[in-house]
């Protein structure tokens, strides 16, 4: 347990990083920092500290015991609109946070990669199997995990990076705010749930490891108060297909709805068709494993609608 002790959550109005700030909020004096892209204040619970503030801003709150970096742009589509933009955010701005921090007397910061550099897998996906980038947005992952490696060779930080697989939550948590880019499983209920048919890029035989969020806020805090360096899944180790999303769906909302079919409009040599965790690495470091079943956490998104 993280306990006691003064963090900061940059991102901390977002979906993840709420979720996180608030929890650790309950032990910890937590300053939580977001210029209010995708995350907004009210996601916050009182005893946290917010700061509207920019991860590329020199003296920012990292005088702390430990950061967890979860700012960015986070979509393919934002890197594409501004490829200079997207390096400024995802990089620069996590050098930044860090190098503050190390210089406040900081040595431990657990930061958000991506497992989308794995590419297309319906196997688990281990760490160590190579990996590749196609798109900004893994570019810029891909160098914030290259960038803490240099951190935890030259200045003996503890630098952890956690490859999210597809994590969600439902508008009825901290979701709402990222409208458009908010897990699919967050979009589909809300349109199901309002008698609308929800758009299914290609033919839903796309496949993701869904992640709920409380898992992922227990997999960071872990990895901070065991001070790991490296990087490490956060996953389920199962994946399910967007059609069988829509199907259980219907089944909790009690509804009968089919989904609309529209032409992916990311390209087919870009697009992460299948995704699914290896967790080995992250279970033996910590004894981590998740909590929430693909069928309970479906549950908990329908709840706020019925």
């Amino acid at each position: 347990m993280v306990e006691n002790k003064r963090v900061l959550v940059t991102g901390g109005g977002g979906f993840i990083g709420s979720n996180l700030a608030n929890y650790l909020a309950e032990s910890n004096d937590v300053i939580a920092v977001d210029n209010g892209y995708l995350g907004t204040p009210e996601n916050l619970e009182d005893g946290v500290q917010f700061r509207n503030r920019s991860v590329v801003e020199d003296d920012l709150p990292t005088d702390v015991d430990v950061v967890f970096h979860l700012a960015a742009l986070s979509s393919y589509a934002m890197h594409e609109e501004d490829p200079t933009k997207g390096a400024r955010v995802n990089i620069e701005g996590f050098v930044n946070v860090v190098e503050q921090a190390r210089q406040d007397g900081c040595d431990t910061v657990v930061y958000a990669s991506t497992s989308s550099i794995y590419g297309n897998r319906t196997e688990p996906s281990p760490e160590e199997m190579d990996v590749e980038v196609r798109t900004g947005y893994e570019a810029s992952k891909l160098a914030r995990e290259q960038y803490g490696e240099y951190f935890a060779n030259h200045y003996d930080m503890h630098m952890a990076g956690m490859r999210f697989f597809s994590v969600y939550q439902g508008y009825g948590g901290a979701e709402e705010h990222k409208g458009e880019y908010a897990n699919i499983i967050a979009q589909f209920a809300d349109d199901m749930a309002s008698g609308e048919s929800p758009a299914i890029y290609g033919d839903g035989t796309q496949t993701r490891d869904f992640t709920y969020v409380t898992d992922i806020v227990r997999g960071l805090e872990l990895a901070a108060d065991h001070q790991l360096t490296g990087t490490y899944n956060l996953g389920t180790g199962e994946s399910y297909d967007f059609n069988t999303v829509v199907d259980m769906l219907n089944t909790e909302l009690g509804t009968n709805i089919d989904p609309e079919y529209v032409e992916n409009p990311i390209p087919d040599d870009v697009y992460v068709h299948d995704t699914m965790a290896d967790t080995t690495k992250m279970q033996a470091a910590t004894g981590w494993e998740p909590e929430i079943s693909f069928e309970e956490g479906i549950k908990l998104v329908c709840t706020s609608y019925q």
